[in-house]
């Protein structure tokens, strides 16, 4: 990345792209509406189970202007952007999501939370991460609270962020996939004992689409 790149980036004009398509989403409160996605390049939360590790390294995703972005999301006929990574508020977001709204987007994204809230957003999934929590200001902004379960450790993880969220946040349990088979009967259990929180399935990997 050059001088002129770095400065682009740091204004949120250039973000590291890792991939944009058009899809269904897969996972929580949307899940099977159409959406475009810009995957964001670059995390530093480190999740052991991530299934898109190869998004961690920003260097490896050149800067992209968010205009080229645009102008992909405009050829088709998508009324949603879903910003996810990676970790997307380690980059200035606020120019991308006003670019987006001026064409008449609804904008969401999928955050863990670890970094601060940049850009305006129309819906927030926050995924919270034990490696590295959520700053405290982003949570009573989520609509949606994801969180991953991997063990029943993670039920009291979860927990601990539904107190912390507006009463009108969904809130969701997500079996991590490798652990779905495993986990997924204690999730039912928990959501019938427990009917404030819904289930959300990988539905995009059951139907061998991005």
């Amino acid at each position: 990345m050059n001088k002129t790149q770095e400065k682009l980036v740091a204004e949120g004009l250039m973000l590291p792209l890792m991939e944009a398509f058009y899809t269904i989403q897969g996972e929580g409160y949307h899940s099977g509406k159409s959406a475009f996605f810009l995957r964001i390049g670059g995390c530093d939360v480190g999740c052991h189970w991530c299934d898109v590790k190869e998004s961690w390294n920003a260097d490896l995703h050149p800067p992209t202007e968010i205009q080229k972005m645009i102008d992909q999301i405009l050829a088709y006929p998508a009324k949603t952007v879903v910003v996810t990574g990676g970790e997307p508020l380690m980059w200035n977001m606020q120019p991308l999501t006003d670019s987006l709204h001026n064409k008449g987007m609804s904008v969401h994204i999928e955050t863990s939370g670890a970094y601060p809230l940049s850009g305006d957003f129309d819906w927030i999934c926050l995924s919270p991460k034990k490696n590295n929590p959520p700053k405290e200001a982003i949570i009573p902004k989520a609509n949606e609270l994801k969180v991953i379960i991997h063990n029943r450790n993670d039920f009291k993880w979860a927990e601990q962020f539904a107190s912390q969220c507006s009463s009108d946040c969904k809130l969701y349990l997500q079996p991590e996939w490798s652990k779905a088979k495993e986990m997924m009967p204690e999730i039912v259990d928990y959501v019938m004992n427990n009917p404030k929180w819904n289930i959300s399935l990988q539905s995009h990997k059951y139907m061998n689409i991005p």
